[in-house]
């Protein structure tokens, strides 16, 4: 006999009280409750159930056995739910936060062709650069750049991006390359007011010593385009993302500050709550974004 099939039994005359509504809500006789509850107990040797005329009780061997069931039931339950939802198409809303510059120049963009090929999906979209709270807030997932905060959540590799201190070739020749890391304090610096840091920036040697360049900076803004806007535009010094960059320095509009610099390389990654099996529409989301940016190497934005 089923061991599944005896341990429900057994499990639903706890949670009913009795064999005739454990009977009623399995949809099943009496009497072949009454029969798997017996082959259970004889397998096992030992009494689960006191049994009364009036009433129907688990002993403590049968208490304790009750826990572990209800749990390997719940288990086999999830784990059906999970065969049928992974075979279900990908649908309902799908609600992500995702890093403002990343979610404008690369994500919108592609959107509407993850829209056409999953239909059933609505997409809800916050940008921003806080590290929301993905259970508690309501988000399905999250893109994030860089150092990963929240170990418990899962993640996945999207992609990589270089980070370089840019400029325009009409700031350098007006006020002159920094040649060493310190040389920074002397120049006219852009800064990212949304980065957690505030107006420090951590840099790589070429000696591979990690360094912290602070200065309040001559233009401060929420922004990644606005401070590349302002970069081209000769106003100072940006540290900057390779994919908001790339397009610029290979028209000739920016050029790297420093040269020899290390790049410093960030992952860029889909986080999601854990848990034991991906919504559809959340895998489906993320295999899209690793498709989309299959082949991108840190530099090729």
């Amino acid at each position: 006999m089923d061991r599944l099939t005896e341990m429900e039994a057994f499990a639903m005359v706890v949670d009913q009280g009795g064999f005739t509504d454990a009977a009623r809500k399995l949809g099943i006789s009496k009497s072949a409750v009454s029969k798997h509850v017996s082959a259970l107990e004889s397998r096992l040797g030992a009494r689960l159930l006191n049994r009364t005329t009036r009433r129907v009780s688990p002993t403590e061997i049968g208490l304790a056995y009750y826990d572990r069931a209800r749990r390997v039931l719940n288990d086999a339950g999830e784990a059906d739910a999970l065969v049928t939802s992974m075979q279900s198409a990908p649908s309902g809303v799908l609600r992500i936060s995702v890093a403002t510059d990343f979610g404008v120049n690369l994500l919108s963009p592609v959107l509407g062709k993850f829209l056409q090929e999953y239909p059933d999906i609505t997409v809800n979209m916050v940008l921003g650069n806080r590290y929301v709270e993905l259970i508690s807030e309501g988000f399905d997932m999250a893109v994030r750049i860089g150092e990963l905060e929240d170990s418990s959540l899962r993640a996945r590799k999207i992609s990589e991006t270089t980070q370089r201190m840019i400029g325009a070739p009409s700031y350098f020749q007006k006020y002159g390359h920094p040649q060493r890391i310190d040389d920074l304090n002397e120049h006219k610096l852009l800064h990212y007011s949304n980065q957690s840091a505030g107006s420090v920036w951590r840099i790589t040697a070429p000696s591979g010593e990690k360094r912290q360049v602070r200065s309040a900076g001559w233009l401060t803004v929420n922004d990644g385009q606005s401070l590349l806007n302002a970069a081209i535009a000769g106003l100072g010094i940006a540290y900057l993302p390779s994919f908001l960059y790339s397009e610029a320095m290979r028209d000739g509009l920016i050029m790297d500050a420093i040269p020899d610099l290390p790049k410093e390389v960030h992952g860029i990654y889909a986080v999601y709550p854990p848990g034991r099996f991906t919504q559809p529409k959340v895998r489906a989301f993320i295999d899209f974004l690793v498709s989309q940016f299959a082949g991108k190497g840190p530099e090729d934005w």
